[in-house]
């Protein structure tokens, strides 16, 4: 099954008409997207896109054969017509089947927001899902029946809805072998690197219009790094890298260094913010104990943070008393640190951890202040040697040191 992508850009296109910013100043040449549209095989064209017939034949395909064109969501960007010699553009009900002539079967899959996502299966038998700007499946399947399979392709809103990817990877319906292809996109991320490196984190990419896929084809799986480290300063935007780097998973464990803190409103509202944003498929521990998490086998965990950990891997040996440091707690600290490093070094379920970057500031006036610093810089290298990824995050932008 051939699939051509005509458009892979939000309703409204990329750039957006008369928007300023700066992903959409980026947004030139073969950066730029219109909207999403499919065409499957020749025969079947999902969602249109302005000059539908012109971006087909820039892409070296005619829509001549085009017996069926179906449409995922209301069209309220830019005006679209209808080419002529096409027949009119309708939806499918939720549930129901429409089998082509040519030998496609389409499904329309019911979403949890207004629009209609359609699995097609081709002559041959391979699978594609694709789904409407801003929508995730409400069941795998409307009539509640068991995926048989992974899909060959998925082409979803992997930017605006990653727990559509979340949910599909929960029920088995994307698999390590399936090909996730990024459309619907917008100017929420600026595009070239920074988008590819977000997508690759998710298990996704993004191709340029134009480009045809043949459906169900060998190829190599984006490399998502099993073991990350996410470092940065205060209110860099560390968390929420570390977040949106799982946010296509499901079922992950969002372990919670920091405890809880009794009469401290502030830290409270802190705890709640991290929460809430959170999705709700996640589940949180609240602990320092990570050896025992980081051996046994279960979903990805994401631990925030190291230098949380780090202070109570410190309070336990009394490190910030210079007596204590100097008769024992030194090296019963760098124990603990070890054995942590260790565990990452050998866990073989997917991790991100969040550190700060405490050794580019000031130099803290005490003696204990400055302990912790030089402590935390040598868990953070030690961590970092064991880690395949190593971001930095400053003022929200990310740059990949590993």
């Amino acid at each position: 099954m051939e699939l051509t992508l005509l458009g892979t850009g939000a309703p409204a296109g990329l750039p957006r008409p008369h928007c300023p910013c700066a992903a959409c100043a980026t947004a030139r040449g073969d950066r730029a997207r219109a909207a999403t549209a499919l065409l499957v095989d020749g025969v079947l064209l999902l969602d249109l896109t302005p000059g539908a017939a012109f971006a087909a034949a820039r892409a070296g395909h005619s829509l001549a054969g085009v017996r069926q064109v179906l449409l995922t969501h209301p069209h309220d960007g830019p005006a679209v017509e209808l080419p002529a010699g096409l027949p009119p553009a309708g939806r499918v009900a939720d549930g129901r089947v429409l089998t082509l002539l040519s030998g496609h079967r389409v499904r329309a899959v019911a979403m949890d927001a207004p629009g209609t996502g359609y699995e097609v299966t081709g002559p041959g038998g391979e699978r594609l899902l694709h789904l409407p700007p801003g929508g995730a499946p409400a069941g795998v399947s409307a009539d509640g029946r068991a995926t048989p399979a992974p899909y060959d392709l998925v082409a979803a809103d992997v930017v605006g809805r990653p727990d559509a990817v979340a949910r599909l990877r929960a029920a088995g319906a994307v698999g390590a072998a399936t090909d996730v292809v990024a459309v619907h996109l917008d100017h929420d991320v600026p595009p070239g690197a920074e988008l590819d490196r977000r997508l690759a984190a998710a298990g996704a990419r993004a191709v340029p219009d134009g480009t045809t896929l043949t459906v169900g084809a060998y190829r190599p799986g984006p490399e998502v790094p099993r073991r990350t480290l996410v470092t940065g300063g205060a209110r860099s935007g560390k968390s929420w890298e570390a977040e949106r780097r799982l946010a296509t998973f499901p079922g992950v464990l969002y372990v919670a260094t920091g405890g809880r803190r009794e009469d401290d409103a502030e830290w409270a509202a802190r705890v709640r913010a991290h929460r809430d944003r959170r999705p709700a498929s996640w589940s949180t521990a609240e602990t320092c104990d990570l050896v025992p998490l980081l051996a046994a086998e279960g979903p990805p965990l994401l631990i925030d943070c190291l230098s949380l950990w780090l202070t109570d891997a410190m309070d336990r040996v009394n490190a910030w008393d210079d007596a204590a440091w100097s008769a024992g707690g030194s090296d019963a600290l760098r124990k603990r640190t070890q054995e942590l490093v260790h565990a990452v070094r050998e866990t073989r379920r997917t991790v991100v951890l969040v550190t700060n970057e405490t050794g580019s500031g000031v130099v803290p006036a005490t003696a204990s202040g400055r302990r912790f610093r030089d402590e935390l810089g040598r868990l953070n290298a030690g961590v970092g040697d064991e880690c395949e990824s190593v971001l930095l995050v400053v003022a929200g932008q990310v740059l990949t040191l590993r």
